[in-house]
């Protein structure tokens, strides 16, 4: 059974073939262009794939966004109201059905990758985790309960609000929807534009990480009340830096205050907050994950 992914990203698009972590081969990556020429590649690549391996049983895409990921809905396979110029109403799932008569899995980049992570990373044998990636944007994905959540449209946790003390952090925020979200704090752009720096260009000394990891902080201990996860998995460039992991753990605690009574908490944060097993594959796996899941 062979399995195409698309991890659709908004700076770079990522296909591959196989059915997981020990069977993932003939990958490529490409620039994300316009909608034509992007999605054309893939499609390109996927026939390509065809002639040299044999059909495929289904195709999962893992998405930037905002998508539709409601099957029900007349915009199924959307990307919908997306600020990246020229992609707003993109039908990604129409463009590959006209090519490829199999099952098509579709979901936010954040929700395959905890599939992905789920199924054979950092969250097996747990019903109820996030994974959040923290790098040019912040996106969270969320298992509950077994199943990944969605709701009205899908979760869209970079941007919840925050407790920002413009005395000691006068930066605005880089949000161009509501400013001093999450993301626009605490995402790779905003902390270049408040420094001066990219990130990987500052010393993990330097006095960004304690900020960042307050802002990352205050987010988790929203989420932990909200959904009460098993684990909390955390990806993305900025999440590299060393030192930030354990920032965030310890300031997480002090944001949470003894409320939450659990051991996992208290005792374990380091196996409650932790970095993605699948490393920087889980985008491109949690694609193959939603194509298994489409078979299903």
């Amino acid at each position: 059974m062979l399995i195409g992914g698309i991890e659709a990203g908004g700076t770079k698009f990522v296909c591959s073939i196989g059915n997981g972590p020990d069977d993932l081969h003939a990958e490529v990556r490409f620039p994300t262009t316009t909608p034509a020429e992007t999605l054309g590649k893939a499609i390109a690549y996927f026939h390509e794939r065809v002639v040299k391996y044999g059909p495929l049983a289904a195709i999962g895409v893992a998405s930037f966004g905002p998508v539709d990921p409601d099957s029900d809905s007349p915009s199924y396979g959307f990307i919908t109201s997306t600020p990246k110029p020229g992609w707003a109403n993109t039908n990604i799932v129409g463009a590959l059905r006209a090519e490829f008569d199999v099952p098509i899995g579709f979901d936010t980049d954040v929700n395959g990758a905890a599939l992905a992570e789920g199924k054979w990373g950092a969250a097996q044998g747990l019903d109820t985790f996030i994974y959040l990636t923290i790098g040019t944007g912040i996106g969270g994905g969320a298992m509950v309960n077994g199943r990944l959540l969605h709701g009205l449209i899908h979760p869209e946790m970079g941007h919840i609000r925050l407790s920002h003390n413009w005395e000691s952090d006068p930066y605005p925020g880089n949000c161009p929807y509501h400013g001093d979200c999450l993301e626009g704090m605490a995402a790779g752009p905003a902390i270049e534009k408040r420094w001066g720096e990219k990130g990987q260009d500052l010393d993990p000394d330097h006095p960004a990480w304690e900020l960042e990891a307050g802002y990352l902080a205050q987010a988790l201990q929203s989420f932990i009340c909200v959904l009460s996860p098993q684990r909390i998995i955390m990806g993305g460039g900025v999440m590299e830096v060393p030192g930030l992991m354990e920032k965030i753990q310890k300031k997480t605690l002090i944001y949470l205050n003894n409320y939450v009574q659990h051991p996992s908490i208290s005792d374990h944060i380091d196996e409650t907050i932790v970095r993605p097993a699948l490393g920087n594959r889980a985008g491109v796996l949690g694609a193959i994950a939603l194509g298994i899941q489409a078979l299903d």
